[in-house]
């Protein structure tokens, strides 16, 4: 394409002049910083090269360090957080772990040897209680700024970004009692996660609170597997042998394993059995037939880990205390009325 052409398409895209255009790629003082900008952008949208003067320098590395990328939440989060840290100037290292791949410690050394700014560690080992956690309070005690997405560790000075999955379960039981349902089970993840603690806890207390159960009575209801699929499909074996009529699971992956044990046994969703997912991960409106499921609120946790990282990043301080982020059900078709 010729140079003319070039220039052609920037201004149209920009809304400013040919003339504007070079001004803006030649450097040459008398445009306004808002046009200039515009000038920029176009650039970026049409896929031209920017001139080596006007690339961004970028401020400085940062790790994001999260689980497998199976599940479709997490490179939900990785969007975010990467398109946030793009457009202030930094450029994001993802690091994502595999069971056969590099740990998430190894991890952490690899960025620490290429001078990372900070890190942003998403449902990482901080979220498991039986992990060793010495290794974060060594990263805070050698000032390095880190923000840690869903997990607490008490005694570790830093941000954290929270869905609140308490608040996550109450709503999920709320909604299939208001459908008449009594025998509502829970399947999720391994119990020594702390994700799977708070989800337990607000199930056990909506449960308790509006239909009168017991801790005895909960006792078959609560079935805790892998998270996953596969981990979904096992827990649901065992509920539908004891006769639940709906099922909250604490992932979307889960709920998928546990649409697919139901249809096994012949059984429909959601008119013989109600189902209720985990996160909304995307494509979740799109599955057979489209997920009911509590929204994590991705966008606004992501932004503000990247938020609180870049902060202390810059030098300030911010609250070292745990943010909580409301989540949203989401009513679709695997959840309807209680029919038998």
């Amino acid at each position: 394409m010729s140079s003319r052409a070039r220039l052609a398409d920037i201004a149209v895209k920009a809304g400013v002049s040919e003339a504007t255009v070079s001004r803006v790629l030649n450097g040459k003082p008398g445009v306004a910083e808002e046009t200039r900008q515009a000038v920029l952008t176009a650039l970026d949208v049409l896929g031209f090269e920017r001139p080596t003067r006007l690339r961004r320098r970028s401020a400085g590395l940062i790790g994001l360090v999260m689980p497998e990328l199976i599940n479709p939440i997490f490179p939900a989060f990785a969007q975010v957080i990467e398109s946030a840290l793009s457009q202030r100037g930094f450029t994001p290292v993802l690091c994502t772990q595999s069971p056969s791949g590099a740990t998430e410690e190894e991890y952490v050394e690899m960025l620490l040897e290429r001078g990372v700014s900070g890190i942003i560690f998403v449902s990482g080992l901080h979220a498991d209680t039986g992990a060793d956690h010495a290794r974060y309070q060594s990263l805070v005690d050698r000032n390095l700024p880190v923000v840690f997405v869903n997990g607490w560790l008490p005694g570790v000075e830093a941000p954290f970004v929270s869905s609140d999955e308490y608040a996550a379960m109450e709503l999920a039981v709320s909604h299939l009692v208001a459908l008449g349902h009594r025998r509502i089970g829970f399947a999720s993840g391994p119990e020594r996660f702390i994700v799977v603690q708070r989800k337990l806890a607000g199930y056990r207390t909506a449960m308790k609170a509006q239909l009168g159960l017991t801790d005895a009575d909960l006792e078959d209801l609560v079935q805790l597997s892998m998270f996953g699929v596969e981990g979904g499909h096992a827990a649901a074996q065992r509920l539908l042998d004891v006769d639940v009529s709906a099922v909250v699971c604490g992932s979307d992956m889960m709920a998928l394993g546990v649409i697919r044990a139901a249809r096994q046994r012949g059984l429909s969703v959601p008119t013989d059995i109600s189902i209720v997912g985990y996160d909304d991960a995307p494509m979740m409106e799109f599955t057979d037939p489209p997920m009911t499921t509590v929204r994590q609120p991705v966008h606004a946790m992501g932004l503000a880990a990247v938020q609180a990282l870049l902060e202390e990043v810059r030098g300030h301080t911010t609250p070292h205390t745990e943010f909580l982020f409301r989540p949203e059900l989401v009513v679709r078709n695997t959840t309807g009325p209680h029919h038998r």
